[in-house]
């Protein structure tokens, strides 16, 4: 099976010469769920900038190396078309919020695909409907609690029907019902083939992952099995 999403030798520095990421392969294969954690300030969100090619695009960085987008390089693919595969959620739903009504925030991604305006309008209400924001649609997304925000904003992602997708820390202001049911979209995406990298501080989060990566000294490392991990220790290196 091809990577629908693949890193080679990815190094990624914010200033020169300070290298966040060091050396890393990785890879990402349809209806599969990987998750990555490790310690704050660690370079996962950086990590998942940089697969998504918002480092060096929109983010000022130096990246070494090569990202793969369905096997074509991500540096060569304009922004539709990168938009049109893979969808990127941050853990700060405020940055990818810009619209004053929770609908054009849903429906912006489709209709800067030029889809049919019917075929906008069944998935910005099919979207809200899975992640149970019907009610949202008419609001401002400035004035919803951060926990709604983060919905809009998986919404907006949603509703462009990426084949990957990338959820940075997604549930972190999410109430448990909420998050379960997101939990359960995570699911029905791996069984349309859909393939989903989860950044978590929260292993219960990743326990139908295929793999769980740890994201330390700049590198990746393979996690072993969750149950009664000791996160301190995994951080510092400590025995597993």
């Amino acid at each position: 099976m091809k990577a629908v999403l693949a890193a080679e030798s990815l190094s990624v520095s914010w200033q020169p010469g300070e290298r966040v990421l060091r050396e890393i392969y990785f890879s990402l294969f349809p209806g599969e769920l990987v998750g990555v954690i490790g310690a704050s300030g660690c370079g996962k969100s950086t990590f998942c900038l940089a697969l998504a090619g918002i480092i060096p695009r929109h983010l000022p960085g130096q990246v070494e190396g090569k990202i793969l987008l369905a096997g074509q390089d991500i540096a060569q693919l304009n922004r539709a078309e990168i938009a049109g595969a893979l969808g990127i959620v941050f853990q700060d739903p405020e940055t990818q919020l810009f619209l004053t009504r929770v609908k054009s925030e849903i429906a912006f991604g489709p209709e800067n695909l030029c889809l049919p305006q019917r075929e906008i309008a069944a998935r910005v209400h099919r979207v809200a409907a899975e992640l149970g924001c019907q009610h949202l649609l008419a609001a401002n997304p400035n004035e919803l609690s951060g926990g709604q925000q983060q919905l809009v904003a998986l919404a907006s992602v949603l509703a462009l029907e990426p084949k990957v997708l990338i959820l940075d820390e997604v549930t972190s202001q999410l109430d448990p019902d909420t998050t379960q049911r997101i939990q359960a979209i995570i699911e029905d995406l791996r069984r349309r083939q859909a393939a989903v990298l989860m950044v978590a501080h929260d292993l219960s989060q990743l326990a139908t992952a295929d793999r769980v990566l740890l994201l330390r000294d700049g590198a990746l490392e393979a996690v072993g099995e969750l149950e009664n991990q000791d996160l301190s220790k995994i951080y510092r290196g400590g025995p597993r």
